[in-house]
């Protein structure tokens, strides 16, 4: 049965995650979204200083600093998650040009002139506001990235570029065959805001955050979570990389955790668990399917093959690097480890996700690097009870792993007593007694 059902996902899921990956305005986001994590990393650690006060009092000279200085802390929060939204827009645009082989400074520019076509509002004085930028404007900045490139690649094959005589710089040409595009792409996008607040009465921003909200509120529910992390655990045990989700989870995720670091700012509840730093200490404790017990079985192991494999791999688990055990015991395609590693890795790994929906456990305001595990996930929130979490979950997943290890050990066992049975003599028996008489020790 398990063969068939392996035959069945190569068969069917394989294929679609190759053209997922492969596609090229999915790989776009794809790309671009990953570019946002020093962003995300920089708005979150500055988030925090503004906070520290309120923990060690405010009569120390760190605390002064900082509430005299309030205003210069905050600007790297508002310069990057607070333009989130733009620098989406611009890193998507780069990488779907460079699929087309494009003229990369046209494509940024263009992307971006037509993003701030569709966000831009006023303040009565003609001041720019910023909250279009942000993480309101962010699923803008992606459609509007794909639609502007995708005009000035349309436009490069009709020809409607102007052409320079020879002997002309190429960056001059370049600027000049880009006027009729910015033309056409700029009308384009005029009319887009037109149509948008005279028959809808809104921007795009509010109108696409009103389209999506069902899909990205899904994501405040960890029931919701703990499917698409089955679906995770599952598709990466048949060898595909969970990164074919990343153009859907990712660009949620960069939402919610602007959206938290804006309520933290604010003094309001945080409101959302689902982030790229809390799924990445928690559903990815020590890497996905949370195998740190499937490494501590190994390490136990009076198997001479699994204890070595359990010595390599336990450093790189420690920093949420798995590859060692996943291939070295293997659990990839081993249906003795498909229950531990799909259903245990999902459910365990969701499990302080429903701590932090039920409020047990603080949300997330910080999108930690990889730092090691329990140190990353007290970083995301601050709460100590998050390597309580962990530790949890490290206890839940050597006991779930270890009676699976134990039949896939006794498999072993058997099959090279087995081999040791069936293995042929080379020796005649005359040739026996023979080197029985001799007495040597091989």
């Amino acid at each position: 049965m398990f063969a068939k059902f392996e035959a069945f996902m190569n068969r069917v899921f394989t294929p679609i995650a190759h053209k997922v990956d492969n596609q090229r305005h999915l790989s776009a986001i794809k790309a671009g979204m990953v570019a946002m994590t020093p962003f995300t990393i920089l708005g979150s650690f500055f988030a925090i200083i503004p906070a520290l006060p309120n923990m060690i009092g405010e009569n120390n000279p760190v605390s002064q600093f900082i509430l005299n200085n309030a205003e210069i802390l905050d600007l790297p929060v508002t310069l990057s998650i607070g333009l989130i939204g733009l620098y989406a827009c611009m890193c998507i645009s780069f990488n779907l040009g460079n699929h087309y082989k494009l003229y990369i400074p046209g494509c940024v520019t263009l992307s971006t002139f037509a993003f701030l076509f569709l966000v831009s509002s006023f303040t009565p004085d003609g001041t720019l506001e910023l909250g279009n930028l942000g993480a309101k404007g962010l699923f803008t900045g992606m459609l509007t990235a794909i639609g502007a490139v995708e005009l000035y690649n349309l436009c490069k094959k009709k020809n409607l570029t102007i052409r320079m005589p020879e002997g002309v710089p190429d960056f001059v040409s370049k600027s000049f065959e880009l006027i009729p595009t910015t033309i056409i792409v700029g009308g384009t996008f005029i009319v887009l805001r037109f149509v948008s607040l005279n028959v809808f009465g809104e921007l795009p921003p509010q109108i696409l955050t009103r389209f999506l909200e069902p899909l990205v509120g899904s994501m405040d529910n960890p029931w919701a979570v703990l499917a698409l992390n089955f679906c995770i655990c599952t598709v990466f045990f048949f060898g595909i990389h969970s990164s074919v989700f990343s153009p859907i989870t990712r660009p949620i995720m960069v939402t919610f955790i602007a959206e938290n670091i804006a309520a933290m700012q604010a003094g309001q509840p945080i409101p959302h668990f689902y982030t790229a730093g809390a799924s990445s200490a928690f559903f990815g404790f020590t890497g996905a399917g949370i195998t740190i017990g499937c490494v501590i079985a190994c390490m136990l192991s009076k198997n001479k093959s699994f204890k070595k494999i359990g010595q390599v791999s336990l450093f790189p688990s420690l920093f949420g690097i798995n590859e060692p055990i996943l291939f070295g015991a293997p659990i990839i395609l081993n249906p003795i480890m498909f229950i531990p590693f799909v259903f245990g890795g999902a459910i365990i790994g969701t499990l302080p996700m429903f701590l932090m929906h039920f409020g047990w456990l603080a949300k997330p305001v910080f999108d930690p690097p990889y730092v090691g595990v329990f140190l990353e996930g007290f970083l995301t929130n601050g709460d100590w009870r998050s390597i309580v979490a962990n530790a949890i979950q490290l206890v839940l997943t050597v006991l779930l792993y270890m009676p699976f290890f134990k039949i896939m050990e006794r498999q072993a066992e058997a099959k090279l007593e087995e081999e040791n049975k069936t293995s042929k003599n080379i020796f005649t028996e005359d040739e026996e007694d023979l080197l029985d008489d001799l007495g040597l020790d091989f």
